[in-house]
């Protein structure tokens, strides 16, 4: 079961119910997202932190249909898009929703865009793949509409630009503008500011809160820096070993976290203030997802463990309203 944000009486325009992606290797099988469940509501921004290895970008890369062939399988659970399971349609089906219904910002825009071609070119594919505009002045126009909406300067001349013409933060733009240029109603952003400086960061930022609030689009915002999720995200999804283990609005996150490994990141932040020689450390390291162990995944890096943390996976308890956390001690203390 999955938190329902307060204030909510719509339904998710986004529904995720256990769902369950493999990736088969020489090594073994990996188990990157195992039994993840949450939902995502019109114009609500959604974040969803964790350590590297954490399953945060497979879990994406899952929404979409998009998992690496052939070791990567979606094995079970629920992908509910407005109401329809994205994972029963055909490949064919599929590739007429990506894009238009749910699309996803990639961490690295570089790889995104294709050196040779100008950046009207790329965006014009979009618009015309999804039968957007009927005429070439009408995907010309949308095109523009498209930089326009990410604020990107005398976007008339910016269409005949080659990516290799334009800094880091204005091609991560170019890439927003073709995420939303058919007008989604969820956005996946895996980390989109990584490669950004502070300045141009922020500014990324803003300008997702600003589209969200202008269009109502859902946006999922996959990040390892809570003080990202802090300054952007209504909700939070705490991810550790393919699995979510702590979920709430922001707020009662930062003020009441109540699993270990939620209050070990907290505890990690650099505070404005706080003298310090050495941040806070998590000891020890993500357990291997080829083997994971019978109880909760966190056990051997918790300093609150016990026997039956080791032995047996807590359900996710209710802590609050629309607060959950999988974790023993949340059973035991109020």
């Amino acid at each position: 079961m999955t938190a329902v944000p307060p204030g909510r009486d719509v339904d998710p325009i986004l529904d995720v119910r256990d769902l369950v992606t493999h990736l088969y290797t020489r090594w073994g099988v990996t188990k990157a997202v195992d039994g993840v469940s949450l939902r995502l509501y019109p114009g609500e921004m959604l974040g969803i932190v964790g350590e590297s290895g954490s399953g945060k970008s497979m879990l994406a890369l899952s929404l979409v249909r998009l998992t690496p062939e052939p070791a990567g399988r979606i094995l079970g659970g629920q992908v509910l898009l407005n109401g329809q399971d994205l994972l029963l349609l055909s490949a064919k089906q599929m590739r007429r929703i990506r894009g238009r219904e749910i699309s996803m910002i990639l961490q690295d825009p570089q790889q995104s865009l294709n050196p040779v071609y100008s950046v009207g070119n790329q965006l014009a594919e979009a618009i015309r793949l999804h039968g957007m505009a009927a005429s070439s002045a009408e995907v010309l126009k949308r095109s523009v509409a498209a930089l326009q909406s990410v604020r990107v300067p005398a976007p008339e001349r910016r269409l005949r630009d080659f990516p290799h013409q334009m800094s880091g933060g204005m091609k991560q733009r170019v890439v927003g503008a073709m995420a939303i240029a058919c007008q989604p109603s969820v956005l996946i952003a895996d980390e989109p500011t990584t490669a950004l400086d502070v300045t141009i960061q922020a500014q990324y930022l803003r300008l997702l809160d600003e589209i969200r609030k202008e269009t109502s689009i859902g946006i999922i915002l996959i990040t390892h820096d809570f003080g990202v999720i802090a300054e952007s995200c209504d909700r939070v999804a705490v991810m550790y070993a393919g699995r979510i283990v702590e979920q709430g609005p922001v707020s009662d996150i930062f003020d009441n976290p109540r699993h270990p490994y939620t209050r070990a990141l907290l505890e990690a932040r650099p505070r404005r203030g706080r003298q310090a020689a050495r941040l806070p450390s998590i000891e020890g390291q993500p357990p291997s997802l080829i083997d994971l162990p019978p109880g909760c995944a966190f056990a051997p890096r918790c300093r609150h463990a016990y026997r039956r943390c080791e032995e047996q996976y807590p359900p996710s308890f209710e802590i609050g309203d629309y607060h959950r956390a999988a974790c023993w001690l949340a059973e035991e203390t109020p």
